[in-house]
Formats: structure tokens, sequence, C-alpha cells
């Protein structure tokens, strides 16, 4: 059987040299051609030259009660790892459907939703941007409350600087729409579901960061947030991650998850995620990389690329899991007020 966290298994190239198509989206389409029967898989076609495709792939339930986790990357087509992450935990699956009874009975009560490559044309051309010049996360008609800052949290100045928004009252991106259109149809609507969107290029740590981008106050499930942290904590005492708002590193405009947190319905539960792989650690081992673009934002050297690709399954795991279990770990309505006060104490009371 492939092993999914080898580097060579899966065709990664060890430094990529403008792959036409995206060594990515290679692998993606190679891994889908062999998907067993069962496995939805739907294509969006995204504007730019050459034109690329979008996937979106789901498998499990399709009971609407059911909870349900999605799988984001890509986003950023500078942060190849990230997407490399989501498709290396979806062959995992694929590759264990033939034979694991474990995960055909959680499939039984859970529906998974992956989109591992939303920005192939920035991908293609080793930009943050879409082919637009498009910051997809910064794209989304949400206006931040708080000082932002200046080009970082997001401007509309011109394509050809980072950042940048796309013109004021203008329609999101493809790209954009096709992600908030995948979670409207399948995470919204149910009683409770996660995203996880894996991204990289902050600090010396792997954080997961939730919203609010737009604004310093608490999200309205920061109940719900504080108990997923701690069973997070309890059955994986030892794990890598900073677990926080992302406001407590910077405020942004246009943010896609504070968007699609918004537009969620209160009567569920809807906690978006963001992985932030550490990369400064990985320029910090291999001082070389600052000498890449791809190498400011990607594990370089193939051994420790692997080993990325190995260190978030637990994670990815978890999550499934913790979908799965939600009923047991989810506040009730008495227990609400005491977890968000020890999830204000611990995230936005100043130290």
């Amino acid at each position: 059987m492939t092993n999914p966290c080898h580097t060579a298994a899966l065709g990664w190239p060890s430094v990529p040299e403008h792959p036409r198509p995206p060594a990515e989206l290679t692998v993606l389409e190679r891994l889908l051609d062999g998907a067993p029967p069962g496995v939805e898989i739907r294509c969006t076609d995204c504007a730019g030259e050459p034109v690329l495709p979008v996937y979106e792939i789901a498998l499990g339930t399709s009971s609407p009660q059911a909870p349900a986790v999605g799988f984001f990357g890509g986003v950023h087509g500078l942060e190849r790892i990230g997407a490399q992450v989501v498709i290396a935990w979806l062959q995992s699956l694929l590759a264990r459907l033939s034979w694991d009874d474990t995960l055909h009975r959680q499939l039984e009560c859970v529906r998974l939703v992956f989109m591992p490559l939303v920005n192939p044309g920035g991908t293609l051309r080793h930009t943050r941007a879409n082919p637009a010049g498009v910051d997809l996360m910064r794209n989304s008609p949400v206006e931040a409350k708080d000082r932002v800052a200046p080009m970082v949290g997001g401007q509309r100045l011109s394509a050809g600087l980072p950042w940048y928004r796309g013109r004021a009252g203008a329609t999101m991106e493809p790209e954009s729409a096709a992600l908030c259109a995948v979670v409207e149809r399948e995470l919204h609507p149910r009683p409770f579901s996660l995203a996880i969107d894996c991204h990289s290029g902050f600090g010396l740590h792997d954080r997961l960061w939730f919203p609010f981008a737009h604004t310093a106050r608490p999200i309205g499930h920061l109940a719900e947030l504080e108990a997923l942290h701690a069973i997070l904590e309890s059955s994986h005492p030892n794990h890598p991650y900073v677990f926080e708002p992302q406001s407590r590193q910077y405020l942004a405009h246009g943010d896609l998850w504070d968007h699609l947190y918004l537009r969620a319905s209160p009567r569920t539960v809807f906690l978006p995620l963001t992985l932030e792989m550490g990369s400064w650690l990985w320029v910090k081992k291999n001082p070389r990389q600052l000498f890449s673009r791809s190498g400011i934002f990607n594990p370089m050297l193939a051994h420790r690329h692997e080993r990325v690709l190995r260190r978030h399954f637990p994670l990815l795991e978890f999550l499934v899991r913790a979908a799965i279990g939600s009923a047991r770990w989810l506040p009730a309505e008495a227990q609400r007020g005491a977890l968000r006060h020890r999830a204000l104490e611990r995230w936005y009371r100043p130290s």
C-alpha cells in the first residue's frame, strides 16, 4: 500500500519548479482517478490562463442531521504545504476505505468534505494571490472594526501589491465564491460542523486560529471553542499547537472565515479553524530557504517535508472524532457561562 506520508510515493517534487499543471493538482487528479465508488467529486473551473479546476470531494453520510468536517488547503498559492497536507490526508482515507471497518463506521455518522487546492492558479504562478492578483483571504466583504496593520490587513490600492482585496463592491473571486458555496451547502445547514483551513508562514510555532480576524471582540461560540480546546488538551496533552483567536496576532479586512461564520445560522454550531504552520522554524533550521520564495513558506528538505505531512494527521483525525462525538462534549446551556468566562481569561484578558 502506498505510504500516504511519503513524498516520493505521492509524486511531490522536492523543490517545485513551476510545474504545469501544479504538482499538487496532478497528484490530486491521479488520486481522484482511482477513487472508490461512493466518493463524490465536483469540479469548478476558475478564471485564468490556463483554466484550472477547483475540486470538491465528499465522503460519508448524506444525512442532514449528521455532523460534518471540511478540510481546505491551497488558498494562498505560495503555501503549497497546506494543500499537500490536505491531499495526503485525503489519500490516507481513500486508501483505508478498502479495509478499515472503523473508518466505515465513522463515515456512517459524519460527512467529510475536501477542497485541497482552492487557488490552483496562484499555485501555478507561485503567488499568494489568485491569477487576478487578489488575496483570497482578504476578499470577503467583512470590514475590520478596529485598526489593522497597513497593507498586511488588506488593501485596495493595486493588484500589483500584496494583500489586495479586490475592487470595493465587486463580486468575490471565483475561488473565494467556490469555497463559500461549499461551506454554505455542506457545513452551514448541519447542527454541528468544523472546518480546518491549512496555511503556513507565521512564526516559529504551529497555531490553530479561530475567528475573529476583523475585530478583537470574542466570537459568539466562545464556550464551544473552550470545550473543544479542553478535549484537545486532554486527549493530546503533548500536541504542538498554540490554540488562540487570530485577533491576538493581527487584524485584517475581508477574512473568509469571519464572513462564513457570520453567515451561519445562530441555531447551528459552526467552528472554523485555521492551521497556521510555523514556517519560520523551517527557515531557522535551513537558512538557505530565505533565498527562495517557496522556501519561506514550505519545508524544502525531503525529510522535513515528510515529517510535516505526518505531523498533522493526529489533529485531522481528532477533528473527525470530535465532530462524531460532539454531543458528548458540547456544553449544555448551564455550562456555557463558566466556559465563556474561562475562555475570556485565557485569550482576551491583558496578560
